[in-house]
């Protein structure tokens, strides 16, 4: 009886702690991301106070603190950038930065497809058929991916290629190219396969499509805003 009680506690615990330790993962990365882009700043801003007072800088050069500073700094940036793009001004800008980047030899590639995957993400398009299932990593298992775009082959079949990501962190992930016959097409949006993905599956639709059967026609939309 002790052993029954004490492995039906520990099961307990654990499924008290998992969601706990994968929001804790996902809020680590992001603020470690963010924290990494504005650290440089910080230590430039807190350089200059210390010309003028250092004791101020002294105090606020930590290993604990600068982190902070630096997340909320760039949370900071990341508002002002997005307040810029609703003006004209600010559009003017970030077009002005854009075609620059557009013009550099093999940074146009990286850019111009991180662009587009990020345009797919944040504008929906008009269906839902964005969403689907795939045969991966084996025909007997399914992974939810994204369409990304679709485009012929040599032998005139339509093909796309889908983004599937990985969980809980979505940023990493496999590009798979995928006959369009062989998807399963869901009726999900893009915010409940994401919010199922980063949930380890505990978040989302109470009901799957037909994963046994054969694929829905696939009618793909390619994206409703092309980056430039």
């Amino acid at each position: 009886m002790p052993a029954l009680h004490v492995k039906r506690y520990l099961l307990t615990g654990l499924l008290a702690f998992i969601p706990v330790w994968i929001t804790w993962v996902v809020f680590k990365f992001v603020f470690t991301l963010l924290a990494g882009v504005g650290a440089p700043l910080v230590s430039g801003i807190i350089g200059l106070i210390g010309l003028g007072a250092p004791g101020a800088a002294k105090a606020l050069n930590s290993d604990w603190l600068i982190p902070i500073l630096a997340f909320i700094l760039t949370l900071l940036a990341l508002y002002l950038l997005g307040w810029l793009s609703t003006r004209v001004i600010g559009r003017r800008i970030l077009g002005t930065i854009d075609t620059f980047l557009q013009k550099l030899p093999l940074v146009h590639t990286i850019y111009g497809g991180v662009k587009k995957l990020m345009t797919l993400m944040r504008n929906k398009p008009g269906g839902t058929q964005r969403v689907v299932l795939i045969d991966f990593p084996s025909p007997e298992l399914k992974s939810i991916g994204f369409v990304t775009r679709t485009f012929i082959d040599a032998a005139g079949r339509e093909i796309a290629a889908v983004y599937v990501p990985t969980t809980p962190n979505p940023t990493g992930g496999y590009l798979e190219l995928v006959p369009t016959e062989r998807l399963i097409m869901t009726d999900w949006s893009m915010d409940q396969a994401m919010a199922f993905i980063v949930s380890g599956g505990a978040v989302g639709p109470e009901e799957l499509p037909d994963t046994l059967g054969p694929a829905a026609p696939a009618r793909i939309e390619q994206p409703s805003v092309e980056a430039r």
